[in-house]
């Protein structure tokens, strides 16, 4: 038990990522007095710009997007009562192999003790409680998500300030209810083949069930924020009312402990409150 305001650090890689893993935990936190901090990696810009435009194609001017996503960003941050929003504003790698991953100031080519000094420092200057950010497959495999995995692993390290730190997951029962839903919504969604490992975990390697229920429109509303991206935001596709019912448990796999909390949990502040 401490007097000191408990604290979140969520580190993610792009706008509107904040919303999606961690937009329910993010609310939740907030309601109950524990002090928000979210990390945002890169500006975003190759994400797609007004109109549904694309990287490269005629139109998208990535630093127009810039400005657009970071307006969303600030609404979602908003809506889920984010404290702090700090911006390490590394230029979007784009999708692996995409010749964004090595141009000159783009989040993968930057050197990961370079960005994890910078988060070393915010760190220190929130000394989180919790951090939470991805595996080291960036979740799917994006290249801004695994440096933002390692990263954050980097200055845990060199800080070790952090009771306790998560990696964003999903059940791989959920994502298969997900799968068929979003097919049944007439979604592109292909089918994993034994070359493309399912995404998310079995739900035995699973530690920590979050349930966010009350927060699912708040969590709803963040993604809607993000409104430039909304194409390729494939949960708002099923509308609120579906997404409140099967969007109400956010999963972790804790990866750091100094608690001593038991396993599997339901609080990311087990053993700290």
């Amino acid at each position: 038990m401490t007097d000191r305001r408990l604290t979140l650090m969520a580190v993610h890689a792009h706008p509107d990522d904040e919303a999606s893993s961690t937009g329910g935990v993010l609310a939740k936190a907030a309601a109950e007095g524990i002090r928000t901090v979210l990390v945002t990696c890169t500006d975003g810009r190759c994400g797609d710009g007004p109109g549904g435009v694309k990287p490269g194609e005629p139109g998208h001017d990535p630093e127009a997007v810039v400005e657009l996503r970071r307006g969303e960003l600030e609404k979602s941050c908003a809506v889920l009562g984010v404290d702090h929003l700090e911006l390490l504003e590394y230029a979007d790698s784009g999708m692996m192999g995409w010749p964004q991953n090595d141009e000159p100031g783009s989040f993968w080519n930057t050197p990961v003790s370079e960005a994890a000094a910078r988060l070393a420092e915010l760190m220190r200057r929130y000394e989180p409680d919790v951090v939470v950010s991805y595996d080291d497959n960036g979740f799917y495999g994006h290249p801004d998500h695994i440096q933002a995995h390692r990263i954050t692993m980097a200055a845990v390290a060199e800080t070790g300030l952090p009771a306790k730190v998560y990696w964003t997951t999903a059940p791989q029962s959920g994502m298969r209810e997900m799968r068929r839903i979003m097919l049944e919504l007439g979604a592109d969604w292909d089918e994993p083949d034994d070359e493309t490992p399912e995404i998310g975990l079995p739900d035995e390697q699973i530690t920590t069930w979050v349930d966010t229920s009350a927060f699912s429109e708040q969590k709803y509303d963040s993604l809607a924020a993000h409104a430039s991206q909304e194409e390729s935001i494939f949960f708002l596709q099923m509308g609120k009312d579906k997404f409140t019912e099967l969007m109400g448990v956010e999963t972790f796999v804790r990866v750091h402990d100094t608690t001593g909390a038991p396993l599997p949990e339901d609080d990311l502040f087990a053993g700290l409150r």
